[in-house]
């Protein structure tokens, strides 16, 4: 073989040596680690997708509010924070952050009070109501086809769409839900709503809340019926045998086996629920229902960068630590 040969094949050598290097480091590796490998692409994706604009957020939250500028204003530290969170801020944003007092008419007016009891509320009925229906979808009946669509059926109709439609019930003169002072209808007569709900505060948080569940709960029928759908049915059958009730199967079976699926639908509900922003502003709009992204928008649109760049970062960080309960009380075995 001559030199020249030698040469050429040298790097084919080295290639093949690192490659072979490669391969054995990892056939190394535990489970867990070669886990964390897998995942390193998506988490330096996630780092440039999330994380850096969440960083840039949380810079552009310690400058002053330029108040129509195109540049933010002087470097002012945490004082956007302090400002917010104390209420020193409320004054200058168009809804107040914090609920001034314990009034109810205050608290449905306070962005951050909204977000909160929109969310327990709505995720709340949202989960119990598709539970019953990912129950009912589970069974064998005739027809069954037909009742799955009719349930997914309000979760494919776009927000806007849906906003108009629940905005239309509920106008005076336009709505069969609602009358006018000299008319009222029966949710007027029982005092459940005013004539004009749209316009107060509480009935219209009421009346999105109530077109949220409406459109949502089949997500959560969905995600829930799917974990059903993984269940052994021989665990039934061994049941049976055994003379378990239609509860116990339930409670010892069911229940048990689908309740990981039950907290994964909920953790997914409550982040979409605390950046509810669409279907308030298509129902009633954000001057009349105030939530936090509801609050983030209204404050950039106004120039107010500083503000705007300090509520969305505490938005961020309050669903960061939402979503730490439920990962830790999961862990734990708490939830």
């Amino acid at each position: 073989m001559t030199t020249e040969q030698q040469a050429g094949e040298s790097p084919r050598r080295e290639r093949s040596g690192v490659y072979v290097e490669t391969v054995r480091w990892m056939e190394n590796l535990s489970e867990t680690q070669y886990a964390y490998l897998l995942l390193t692409p998506a988490l330096l994706l996630l780092a440039v997708i999330a994380f850096w604009p969440l960083l840039s957020t949380f810079r552009l939250s310690l400058f002053a509010d330029s108040f129509g500028a195109a540049n933010v204003g002087s470097f002012v530290g945490v004082q956007n924070y302090v400002g917010i969170l104390t209420g020193e801020r409320s004054a200058l944003l168009p809804s107040p952050f914090l609920p001034q007092n314990l009034t109810v008419s205050a608290m449905f007016n306070s962005a951050l009070a909204v977000t909160l009891v929109f969310t327990i509320i709505s995720v709340s009925f949202e989960t119990v109501i598709g539970f019953v229906q990912a129950l009912v979808l589970d069974q064998e009946f005739r027809g069954r086809r037909w009742v799955r669509v009719a349930i997914i059926l309000p979760w494919a109709i776009p927000i806007v769409v849906q906003g108009m439609i629940f905005f239309l019930m509920f106008q005076p003169n336009v709505g069969f839900l609602v009358g006018t002072s000299d008319n009222p209808a029966l949710l007027n007569q029982l005092g459940l709503l005013t004539t004009t709900p749209l316009a107060n505060a509480q009935d219209a948080t009421m009346i999105v809340i109530v077109a949220d569940i409406w459109k949502t709960t089949a997500f959560m029928a969905l995600l829930i019926l799917a974990g059903m759908q993984s269940i052994d049915r021989s665990l039934f059958d061994v049941a049976k045998v055994a003379g378990a009730s239609p509860w116990q199967r339930f409670k010892y079976i069911t229940l048990p086996i689908i309740l990981p699926t039950v907290l994964v639908a909920m953790l997914f509900r409550t982040i979409q629920a605390m950046r509810i922003y669409g279907l308030i502003e298509t129902v009633a709009g954000c001057t009349t229902v105030p939530s936090l992204s509801c609050l983030v928008v209204t404050t950039f649109s106004n120039r107010m960068l500083g503000s705007s760049a300090t509520i969305a970062f505490i938005t961020a960080a309050i669903i960061g630590v939402v979503v730490s309960v439920y990962i830790i009380g999961y862990a734990r075995g708490e939830l």
